[in-house]
């Protein structure tokens, strides 16, 4: 018997989910039952909430995680996901994810105008953690682990938090690489809850010595943790500053061509 899909988004903007996530799915050559849960009034406080929410309402095989600025250039993806996912049975897919060599391993574009999001790869590839844009999971996996509301306190780590619990039990997680997958986000976002989140979940997985996630390589020692986080804090302020100065000088030239 096919196996079935169920795509889970949790938005806050309806404008960005119907031009990207909403559109791009119109296009899909397989069926899928599609699991949209409106937050734009802010019902729910964390992604582990939400999402734990969103998984009670879907019915497939497997629970595609998806942020609506997600756009699929090609009507194949979400078979291609399918298969993958088939293929590497109680196991975590994602399309974006960090391995112990500290690699962000990905084919996806992201940011504007769109840019490569880390080292192209072929194929499949085992990683530590995946990134949260996208990722798949095994509905019996899910049965037996759900997204952890207490340590998931906002929307950061969510997927990184769960390929940590989910290895404790011998599931693992990799990486495919499908092209043709664009994040309108620019991939930097780093803020003060998600420094929270991320001591939370060093604090519960403090027996591992690192944790990989796309955003950087984190150390479980307390004092090396914070010496980094301090460093990215002001490396972020610099990057956002210059972010905001390219953005703003675009615009003028845009308003010279005029």
């Amino acid at each position: 018997m096919p196996k079935t899909l169920s795509v889970i988004c949790v938005y806050n903007n309806k404008q960005i989910l119907e031009s990207f996530l909403l559109e791009s799915l119109k296009k899909q050559n397989i069926n899928y039952e599609l699991i949209l849960i409106n937050n734009v009034n802010n019902e729910f406080t964390s992604a582990a909430k939400a999402l734990n929410y969103a998984a009670t309402k879907a019915t497939g095989d497997y629970l595609l995680f998806v942020h609506q600025d997600i756009f699929f250039y090609d009507s194949n993806i979400l078979k291609d996901l399918l298969y993958y996912a088939q293929s590497k049975p109680n196991a975590i897919i994602g399309i974006a994810g960090t391995t112990e060599n500290n690699e962000v391993l990905t084919n996806i574009l992201h940011d504007i105008p769109p840019r490569p999001a880390g080292k192209r790869i072929d194929g499949i590839h085992k990683v530590e953690t995946v990134d949260e844009c996208l990722f798949l999971i095994d509905r019996n996996i899910f049965n037996k682990i759900k997204f952890d509301e207490n340590s998931i306190n906002g929307w950061h780590l969510y997927a990184v938090d769960y390929c940590l619990e989910a290895k404790k039990y011998g599931y693992p997680s990799y990486v495919i690489g499908i092209d043709n997958i664009y994040h309108r986000s620019p991939g930097f976002s780093f803020n003060n809850q998600y420094f929270l989140i991320l001591k939370q979940i060093i604090h519960k997985h403090r027996q591992i010595k690192y944790i990989y996630t796309t955003m950087g390589k984190w150390p479980t020692n307390t004092f090396k943790l914070n010496f980094k986080i301090n460093l990215k804090k002001i490396k972020s302020k610099i990057k956002m500053v210059l972010f905001q100065k390219v953005k703003i000088e675009k615009t003028r030239y845009k308003q010279t061509e005029k």
